[in-house]
């Protein structure tokens, strides 16, 4: 069965990297999206529709436009409704007067559900077809996420959130370090790849989560090593937190690299947590490894980072809420590391990908000196689209329109928000047709809104938002 969207299009194609993508940015402002069989069968302007497709009933959604579906690669399903919560300081602070209360009602399974309910709908409403999810510390509450996310048809990596250690405010989400192993045992067997049995394939993936180095401890970094060196070949993920806030001697960086005496923050994660950086056990770096911020790397960690294809998720709103700084993104991008975009909802306190590409164009042209940078257009499509499906390791089957990938794609309509609306129409464009380009699609991403994602599809199925 095939399916015909009319739209103007826009994608980054082929396989670039973030310096290339104003070189591979597509447009195509009488565009034609062809899905057949789930998958994109044609993308190019409608004047040059394959015969096959003519006879096929188009669905207009012009003046509209067709974009790969977002890709958020770092938000914390148990803080769904924590959002804007104060806590009068920093990170830390922030996690123990209103984090940790939070994510503990999660224990309640009514409420568990209810949040898990809430959290898919939020996902369709700004058209995010990907995400990498923070789990919950409690297996019934994954179990809700997992399958309302498998109801709905969306893709998801996720993993229970793993503290083994903490302050008298986390003790809820506390486990045992042998509880710990065997719960993330069970997650994986339970939920990885469980919609097709097959990890090249399915929409649901399982991580191993440890909320950070500070929630755990020697023992679990090695449980965990093991645990992650013996299902890597069945496609499961690793994620947590990295470099994030820096504020001197009481910060999370200071205080992660004071508990374990290493020389740094990634030394915890790749096996080197035992002091002086000694090897301790495995490392749980590698290209299904995703670190969420990575603000305050050191070069030497970035080096490690791209050696190893692990990726960033970059989170510039969390950033600003909480007062860890920006992540530099020219030395970053420099180091040859993946770096995708992600809302961190609850510590940001947007669920839309575009917001989070609108503020990183923001902070990065306001970094000092030689490190500011205006970002292009298409880097900040690139960043929330293919990066994303890059670091998931998935990108040979989502994240542009090439012809062959699974149709993860949303229409946009600019009448949704008439001051977008009004934006597009009527803002200046230059003379030069590439710079025109380039302006029409900045004024989108900067001004697209929730008001503005009309539908959403993934793998060329519309998802519904109830």
């Amino acid at each position: 069965m095939s399916q015909v969207h009319l739209g103007h299009i826009f994608h980054i194609a082929g396989r670039p990297h973030v310096q290339e993508a104003a070189d591979a940015l597509v447009s195509v402002p009488d565009g034609a999206l062809v899905v057949k069989d789930g998958r994109i069968a044609y993308c190019g302007g409608r004047d040059e529709l394959p015969a096959e497709f003519r006879g096929t009933e188009p669905t207009d959604h012009r003046p509209g436009f067709l974009l790969p579906g977002f890709v958020d690669a770092h938000i914390h399903f148990p803080q769904t409704f924590a959002g804007d919560a104060y806590g009068g300081g920093q990170l830390l602070e922030w996690l123990t007067r209103c984090i940790y209360p939070s994510e503990a009602q999660l224990a309640d399974p009514v409420y568990a559900q209810r949040a898990a309910v809430a959290f898919c709908t939020r996902r369709i409403a700004v058209g995010t077809t990907a995400a990498m999810v923070f789990g919950s510390a409690f297996p019934h509450a994954q179990d809700a996420l997992f399958g309302e996310t498998r109801r709905r048809g969306l893709r998801m990596v996720s993993g229970r959130g793993i503290q083994t250690t903490g302050e008298d405010a986390v003790a809820p989400l506390i486990t045992s370090e042998d509880e710990a192993i065997r719960l993330a045992k069970s997650e994986i067997d339970t939920w990885h790849a469980v919609d097709t049995g097959d990890v090249d394939t399915a929409l649901l993936h399982v991580a191993i989560v440890p909320r950070f180095s500070l929630a755990v401890t020697c023992e679990t970094l090695r449980n965990l090593g093991e645990l992650y060196d013996s299902v890597r070949d069945r496609g499961v993920y690793f994620h947590s937190h990295l470099n994030e806030n820096n504020r001197p001697g009481t910060g999370e960086v200071d205080s992660t690299k004071q508990a374990y005496q290493v020389d740094s923050y990634l030394d915890t994660y790749d096996g080197k947590f035992l002091p002086g950086s000694q090897v301790g056990g495995k490392s749980l770096l590698g290209k299904r490894s995703i670190f969420a911020h990575g603000v305050h790397c050191q070069d030497a960690e970035l080096r490690r980072l791209a050696q190893t294809g692990s990726s960033i998720a970059h989170c510039p709103v969390s950033q600003q809420f909480l007062g860890s700084g920006t992540m530099p993104w020219k030395r970053t991008v420099a180091a040859g590391v993946t770096v995708a975009a992600g809302t961190d909802y609850g510590g940001g306190d947007e669920w839309s990908i575009p917001r989070v590409l609108a503020a990183a164009f923001k902070v990065h042209i306001s970094e000092p000196g030689e490190g500011g940078v205006s970002m292009h257009p298409a880097e900040m499509l690139f960043t929330g689209t293919l990066a994303g499906a890059r670091a998931l390791d998935m990108e040979s089957r989502f994240g542009n329109f090439d012809l062959g990938k699974e149709a993860d794609f949303l229409v946009v309509d600019p009448t949704g928000t008439p001051a977008l609306e009004d934006t597009l129409a009527q803002g200046i464009r230059s003379e030069d047709p590439v710079l025109a380009r380039d302006q029409m699609l900045f004024a989108l991403l900067m001004g697209m809104s929730e008001s503005t994602i009309a539908q959403v599809y993934v793998r060329g199925r519309r998802i519904d938002d109830h």
